[in-house]
Formats: structure tokens, sequence, C-alpha cells
């Protein structure tokens, strides 16, 4: 992208903004996850945060880092790339959780694998992340393909649907645009 995702601005807010909104009136803690250089970033700075622990393994260092502080509870993990997403896909999610599944995720519009940075990650799947990326594999949605993974489809098409180069945000401020003048 180039630029800092989190700070992305949509219909005038920091995309970081509007996916703590959204959590923070569904769970009972909410934090940003961050690297040891973002600590004193003044988009992130404002919130209650979860420092990684592990630097090269990508997103899966947040999980981990969430999972390592409170080890007994499950998280309802956001990304913060994804400007389409809403209310309704979230509520869906919470109210699909079962005691039988060790995670809660979306089914890929694109290729049909768990959305992994829009799910709800158990203690027993947070404990498989850690087995995985201390054998040398930090894909979190590799952990997500196992059969007591609960998926869902997506109630609102394009929920998901994530930004990740310069084109791709000008498309989505357009979408963006074109979803506001309609309503």
């Amino acid at each position: 992208m180039g630029q800092d995702k989190a700070a992305l601005v949509y219909e005038g807010h920091p995309q970081l903004d509007r996916a703590f909104g959204l959590l923070a009136s569904r769970v009972s803690r909410c934090f940003v996850s961050l690297r040891e250089d973002q600590k004193t970033d003044v988009v992130r700075c404002a919130y209650p945060a979860i420092i990684d622990r592990s630097q090269d393994i990508g997103p899966a260092a947040g999980l981990l880092a969430a999972y390592e502080k409170y080890p007994d509870v499950d998280w309802l993990v956001l990304a913060c790339d994804l400007p389409f997403l809403d209310a309704t896909t979230l509520d869906t999610m919470i109210q699909a959780r079962r005691d039988a599944c060790f995670a809660i995720a979306f089914r890929s519009e694109h290729d049909g694998l768990p959305e992994p940075f829009c799910a709800i990650w158990g203690a027993e799947a947070l404990e498989m992340l850690s087995r995985q990326v201390a054998e040398g594999s930090v894909a979190p949605r590799q952990v997500l393909v196992r059969d007591a993974v609960s998926l869902l489809s997506l109630c609102t098409p394009g929920a998901l649907d994530n930004i990740n180069t310069p084109e791709e945000r000008i498309r989505a401020e357009i979408r963006l645009a074109r979803c506001q003048a309609q309503s």
C-alpha cells in the first residue's frame, strides 16, 4: 500500500477508529495489536494496546500476544483494512458462536477459505497457532482450515473486501461514496 492502512481515512475517519468502534460495542474489552515500533503512533496510542512479542511472523504475532496476555478467553479479531465491514456481519458471527467450535470465521468470497482476521479465535485455536508458529509456519489461516471451525457465509456481500493497493483504495472510496449516496 505504501501507507499505514490503519490511518487511511474512509468516510471522514481513520480506518482504525472505525474498526475499533465496531468492536468495542460488542466485546467486554477491546485492544489494538501493536508492534514495538508502533507504541507512540498517533493513530494507535489513543487505544488500549497489546504489544506483539514476536517479530517477523506477521499478523500471527498479534494473535499470539493476545493469547499470551489472556489465555483463557475467546478473541474477536478484526483486521484494520476492512472499510466495508458492517455491524450485521459482526453480529452474525457473534450469534453463531458455539462452545463446540474452537473458532468461527467467514468463508472468503474469493477462494472459499476461512477469513482469519474477521473471526472468533478460541483458546484451543490460538494454542494450535502457537504450536504451528513454533514449527515454522506463520499462516493463521492454516489453523482455521481444520474441522472444528464453524464457517459462515457472508450476509453482506463484499463486507470483508480488504484494501491492499492504492488502486484498491480508489475503488473503495468510489464504492463507499455510491453506498452513501444510495442511503
